[in-house]
């Protein structure tokens, strides 16, 4: 396996891990039976661990190199799995374990991002081009988050200990990418003897101008689109709608939105060759288009509808990420990639919140309201994009 694959193999399993929750939120609502909010604080509080696992991971991989970081986190999701098995029917163990998986996800992410970033250069690999290191860490960790969702919603669907059997697959998994870790090649030496923590925690590239015309406006869309998809959608459609097949029809979902966001992030790659502001619009126009459509799911009720919105949100998913990436490692200078990548990683996720707020907003209007409501602040967001790439390209 070449240096970088093993890193990648990282993200998968943190990926798999993370998101097989997702379909599971059903089973949650209908066998746990929690209420439709709870099970929406269970998708969010992931996100109030994964904000300071990203925005000290990097840093700290600055400090004291990529391994010495990764390894560990990659380590603590094995309990972290372990918690969420065994508080099937106990609402103070999953909060824990989400919030776990949450802080082990923002270090994988922020660190495996940047350290397949310097593995896809010269000396450890010296055919890839500028953008394989974008591409190959989006493909690993967006392949992990749609089969463990897909293998996830199906083990607790048809096979026995539905509550518990998913997390023990993620951890057979995960032990033999521990070891293979081990034998991968550090990139980055140690930060400089007493350099201070402020120092290092300090991203003065959150402040460059494309960065905040480009990627800050749309980066919450980028997981806001999957959790739009099948967070959201399963919850306006209601268990009556779906009775009896309700969480293989939120695994299918999952499956189909981040199908197309694999499918799509090639093409995405050979989109920013032409225009480096085309994915970052293009995104956000399919995002608007896809949550529109999710409105019509929840006004209509129809299960094919919901459908064809996960493929638009997937696309626009997949293009906004790769987009994202790119820009971020363009704009990065020398020993800020990873405190960088740890920001936009950060307002990514934001977008994982989105289920929860709609969630506690439900008894004021209905889903269809709401996200029509959703849609008109992203074309914001889009109007915001488009006057900073005009921006950018008049400066350049």
């Amino acid at each position: 396996m070449r240096p970088w694959a093993r890193v990648a193999a990282v993200l998968f399993v943190i990926g798999y891990g993370a998101n097989q929750f997702s379909p599971l939120m059903v089973m949650y609502r209908e066998r746990g039976h929690y209420s439709a909010l709870v099970v929406a604080a269970f998708f969010g509080v992931y996100v109030a661990g994964l904000a300071p696992g990203l925005l000290l991971g990097g840093p700290l991989s600055d400090r004291w190199g990529r391994r010495r970081v990764l390894l560990p986190a990659v380590v603590a999701s094995i309990p972290a799995s372990a918690v969420l098995a065994l508080g099937a029917f106990s609402q103070a163990l999953l909060y824990t374990g989400r919030f776990l998986f949450g802080a082990v996800t923002g270090v994988a992410m922020a660190v495996g991002t940047t350290w397949v970033k310097e593995l896809s250069q010269p000396p450890h690999d010296a055919e890839a081009d500028e953008g394989s290191g974008a591409r190959r860490a989006a493909l690993a960790l967006s392949a992990g988050f749609g089969i463990g969702a897909a293998i996830g919603g199906s083990l607790a669907q048809w096979a026995p200990w539905p509550m518990e059997l998913p997390y023990v697959v993620h951890v057979a998994l995960t032990v033999p990418v521990v070891f293979s870790l081990l034998r991968t090649p550090e990139t980055w030496l140690p930060g400089a003897p007493g350099r201070s923590w402020r120092a290092d925690l300090r991203v003065p590239a959150v402040a460059h101008p494309r960065f905040r015309r480009l990627v800050l406006p749309a980066a919450p869309w980028v997981f806001g689109a999957p959790a739009i998809s099948f967070a959201i959608q399963p919850a306006a459609l209601g268990a009556a709608r779906t009775a009896g097949f309700g969480l293989i029809f939120a695994t299918a979902l999952t499956a189909v939105t981040l199908s197309a966001n694999v499918g799509i992030q090639s093409w995405a790659r050979r989109l920013e060759r032409h225009s480096r502001t085309a994915g970052a619009r293009l995104g956000l126009v399919l995002i608007v288009a896809g949550t529109l459509v999710a409105a019509v799911t929840a006004a209509t009720g129809s299960l094919v509808v919901a459908v064809a919105a996960a493929v638009v949100l997937g696309a626009g998913f997949g293009i906004s990420l790769v987009s994202g990436l790119l820009e971020v490692q363009r704009i990065a200078e020398p020993g800020q990639l990873a405190g960088l990548t740890a920001v936009y990683y950060s307002l990514t996720y934001v977008g994982f919140l989105f289920p929860v707020v709609l969630a506690a907003l439900v008894g004021v209007a209905s889903y269809p309201v709401l996200l029509v409501a959703v849609a008109v602040v992203a074309v914001g967001c889009l109007a915001v994009v488009v006057r900073g790439g005009r921006r950018a390209s008049a400066e350049v």
